[in-house]
């Protein structure tokens, strides 16, 4: 059976470098829409990071062709604006004005294409910050959430480019609801997602706790959690996360370990009452869970409905056997011509995964077959793509 495709049909031009924008366009494509990646020529200089970058470009530019032009000749932008001319979605997320000075702002691609779905991927929505650069880290900082994940006085950024991804995913939700729209009024719009905004959007929650509570949320490491177990517990080898959230769950957690005296403390029969005597609580069952192995403790927690999870290195999920069975990974041909696995985008469709064996196009490779659809002749095409 083929993977499911409900975006075929739309076509999407990638104005785009880094990770947000180029993520929004993934998601698209891996939806079935055609995503035509416009790269400089030589291609983007993403390609060719290194270090906790090496990772970006063949994340999230898989299943989509690439065009490279040069947008500081005026054959490069005819050809960029023929481009947007036939697109449905515009996606863009290069620095404030960068696009306008070109002659690529929405009015302009506008008269051109009135159905046209231009999405402007930036720092900040506008307001007073809306000149500024911003990066990923940037509005963690910013905007709250590298507080709330480091210690008290030590803010630390998340352990993936949570915001770029996540502001990418926004964008993608207002497109949908642009091309929804268009579906009735038959006419596109410009639509913006941020990173500032995406990172207070998530944050949110921290905010409303104050607001109810009147106290303001402490970091994550320092915070009095909602339920007394629900932490990570060193056994005789590898560390487990178990949570407790409910009292049915601490009566079956007692049962399980065989903790028969919390059990019958009436005390701690209630959640809130077994928060209040965490400190009491936990020595307990630190230095019971420490006797197993991680094995030992996940053999006991299967099916029984309590949360739990082995601490995962991002390198052991090649191996997860839940991932492998269920159509979670899908290969993909890097640029040296290796074939490994990568995520497919997390969802079900009618019981099937989207996602299809990937390439990662090689900079420019489908140009001269796309610039001749927009009727380049071939001295043209001669002058578009000898830059490549």
């Amino acid at each position: 059976m083929s993977p499911p495709a409900p975006l075929a049909g739309l076509r999407v031009v990638e104005f785009t470098h880094m990770v947000m924008g180029p993520a929004a366009g993934a998601i698209l494509a891996g939806l079935g829409a055609e995503v035509i990646r416009v790269e400089p020529p030589g291609g983007d200089q993403t390609r060719r990071l290194i270090g906790s970058g090496a990772g970006y470009f063949p994340m999230y530019n898989r299943h989509k062709a690439s065009l490279c032009l040069d947008l500081k000749s005026p054959l490069g932008l005819e050809a960029a604006r023929r481009l947007a001319a036939s697109a449905d979605i515009l996606i863009e997320n290069f620095r404030p004005g960068a696009l306008d000075r070109l002659g690529l702002d929405y009015e302009t691609l506008r008269a051109l294409n009135p159905r046209l779905i231009h999405c402007s991927l930036k720092g900040f929505l506008p307001g007073p910050y809306q000149g500024r650069t911003a990066l990923d880290e940037v509005a963690q900082m910013m905007g709250g959430l590298a507080y709330m994940t480091g210690p008290p006085g030590r803010p630390l950024r998340a352990g993936a480019s949570v915001i770029d991804v996540t502001g990418g995913m926004f964008g993608v939700i207002a497109i949908l609801a642009a091309v929804e729209e268009r579906h009735r009024t038959g006419k596109g719009q410009k639509v913006q997602a941020a990173l500032f905004e995406t990172t207070v959007y998530l944050v949110g929650q921290h905010m409303a706790q104050m607001a109810v509570t009147g106290a303001a949320a402490a970091p994550m490491p320092a915070r009095i959690s909602a339920w007394a177990v629900y932490d990570v517990f060193e056994t005789r080898d590898d560390p487990v996360f178990i949570g407790v959230v409910t009292d049915a769950l601490w009566e079956k957690f007692c049962a399980l370990f065989g903790l028969d005296s919390l059990w019958a403390d009436q005390g701690l029969r209630r959640n809130n009452d077994r928060v209040r005597a965490r400190d009491r609580i936990l020595p307990e069952i630190r230095a019971l869970i420490a006797g197993f192995t991680r094995a030992e403790v996940i053999a006991k927690l299967e099916g029984t409905g309590l949360p739990f999870a082995p601490i995962s290195r991002p390198e052991d999920l090649f191996d997860d056997p839940h991932l492998l069975a269920s159509g979670g990974l899908e290969a993909v041909t890097l640029a040296d011509g290796t074939t490994t696995l990568l995520p497919t985008l997390p969802i079900d469709l009618d019981g099937a995964r989207p996602g299809t064996p990937a390439h990662l196009s090689e900079a420019g490779r489908e140009g001269e077959a796309i610039l001749a659809s927009l009727g380049f002749d071939d001295r043209e095409l001669e002058a578009l793509t000898g830059a490549e």
